[in-house]
């Protein structure tokens, strides 16, 4: 990282020197009212980064001509929209492999396995995820973790009940580090998986779930931790994916093949198709391949 050599000397703007400013980058700004609203409740530095594909040049700013603050709109409203609908496939998955875990660990290892160092791989992480549950359950305000920590001895409730208060990403690591492979097939095997490729889905879809949480820019993003692609279980799956990209077509395959998993009769890839074809949405920008809607998994 380099040491900054200068220090930060650009005014703030009104509203209108906003929209002027667009102007002179040559954005048509059809409804100067309209436009001003949605940069008092948007931010014009939010709205930045949907304009940013629209650009010819950035350093000067310049937009393609014909570029219209719209069309950064649709952009915004596209991404707002596609967030949600990520989350709603998220929660659902997580709360499937919630019930999972918690089912197959209770069975095999009792009902406080969780508690159990030895069915970690790697005991300092055992260490650091187990004070992270804690935390989220003395956190907790449910009434029925409050009566298991006032009624029983242990250090923290059963694995069904702990299961609930869980963060995704505090399951994927607890997943990702569980030794016994039986267990972890177990789960995987539910989704019809190899105990591998659930863990790194886990993981990636926990980056794809916060990022929606805090409102950030999904649909173009290139991430940083890409899932591991199926390569024979189930058979089908693996020419669904885009190989070596980083983009979100590969997490939306993840969403769609777990949808038909957790939630056969689910209308989420309806909703999906909808809303690409509403926004008019350059998907190529997205990592879908050429010829995706001919792909079974989209059908």
């Amino acid at each position: 990282m380099t040491t900054p050599t200068s220090p930060f000397t650009k005014p703030s703007t009104t509203y209108d020197q906003q929209a002027a400013i667009l102007r002179q980058r040559g954005m048509h700004v059809d409804d100067e009212e309209s436009a001003k609203f949605y940069l008092q409740h948007l931010n014009y530095y939010r709205l930045s980064a949907y304009w940013l594909p629209f650009e010819i040049s950035h350093n000067p700013h310049q937009f393609h001509p014909g570029t219209r603050f719209e069309d950064a709109l649709n952009l915004y409203v596209f991404d707002r929209s596609l967030r949600l609908l990520a989350l709603d496939a998220i929660e659902r998955i997580e709360v499937s492999v919630r019930s999972q875990w918690a089912y197959h660990l209770a069975h095999q290892h009792g009902p406080h396995a969780h508690l159990d160092i030895s069915l970690a791989a790697n005991p300092a992480r055992w260490h650091s995820d187990s004070l992270k549950l804690t935390q989220e359950v003395q956190r907790s305000d449910e009434v029925f973790i409050r009566h298991l920590r006032a009624t029983y001895s242990e250090t923290l409730p059963p694995v069904w009940a702990v299961c609930e208060v869980m963060s995704l990403g505090l399951l994927s690591r607890w997943y990702g580090n569980l030794k016994p492979m039986p267990t972890r097939r177990a789960i995987a095997s539910i989704y019809g998986l190899d105990q591998k490729v659930l863990g790194s889905w886990l993981h990636h879809l926990a980056l794809v779930r916060n990022i929606s949480a805090h409102h950030g820019r999904l649909w173009n993003r290139e991430f940083t931790i890409t899932p591991l692609l199926p390569r024979a279980k189930p058979a089908f799956l693996k020419s669904q994916f885009q190989p070596g990209s980083r983009k979100l077509y590969n997490a939306l395959v993840i969403m769609l093949y777990c949808m038909d998993v957790v939630s056969p009769n689910h209308s989420w890839r309806d909703r999906l198709l909808t809303l690409l074809d509403q926004h008019k949405i350059p998907v190529a920008d997205m990592g879908f391949p050429v010829r995706w809607n001919k792909l079974s998994i989209w059908r």
